[in-house]
């Protein structure tokens, strides 16, 4: 078969593909009551993910954008729980103030500790990033262990992030943990259900640090 000829996709400019998509993507999410920020962040949590009913699950604290931008600005930490978000950011654009996006749940004292105590890496490499300085993003999309755990710091006064974002993806303790992150009196932008993961979480970082540059 001669793929050259057997498939002829409909001709759409690459640096138009993105702009289309939005288009797309504005037409079938509707009316809403989400401030021009806070659908940025879902207007690409759903690019990210192609599912609406994600989109229009996802949970804002108020002063959610406001605490995600100024921390970016002010070159914070973005703490990931696994290398798949670290690896998805933009580093550039969080770079451009100062910030750095890290993650240490391969780090060999995590993983010595989590062995000796018996608990997950996420867990540990909460209490790390926690240990390291106050402040920060902490993104959140694959381990609820880690978002449950940051959720423990916060309260105890042990860890005081900018902003949590936070939307694992799973069965155990997923949705449970957003339940329990939606419930805190910190900054938080997270979404109902097992839905999430690194995808999102990404996404949903990435429209903060483009609003941050705007």
């Amino acid at each position: 078969m001669d793929f050259k000829t057997a498939f002829v996709p409909e001709t759409v400019k690459p640096m138009e593909i993105e702009s289309l998509s939005f288009s797309m993507i504005d037409e079938e999410f509707g009316p809403h009551d989400l401030s021009p920020e806070e659908y940025a962040v879902v207007q690409r949590v759903i690019h990210a993910c192609a599912d609406f009913d994600l989109g229009k699950s996802v949970l804002f604290h108020p002063d959610a954008i406001k605490s995600g931008i100024q921390a970016i600005r002010n070159g914070a930490r973005v703490i990931c729980d696994v290398q798949m978000i670290q690896s998805g950011v933009s580093k550039p654009r969080i770079e451009k103030f100062g910030g750095s996006v890290n993650v240490y749940i391969s780090d060999e004292d995590v993983m010595k500790e989590a062995k000796e105590l018996g608990l997950t890496r996420a867990i540990v490499s909460m209490r790390k990033a926690a240990a390291l300085g106050d402040g920060g993003i902490y993104a959140i999309g694959n381990a609820p262990t880690a978002l449950l755990e940051i959720i423990r710091l916060a309260k105890e006064g042990l860890a005081k992030p900018d902003l949590i974002i936070g939307m694992p993806v799973g069965f155990v303790s997923a949705a449970e943990s957003k339940e329990e992150l939606a419930k805190l009196d910190i900054p938080f932008i997270t979404n109902i259900g097992r839905k999430g993961g690194s995808t999102v979480t990404v996404a949903a970082l990435n429209a903060l640090s483009l609003l941050a540059v705007k």
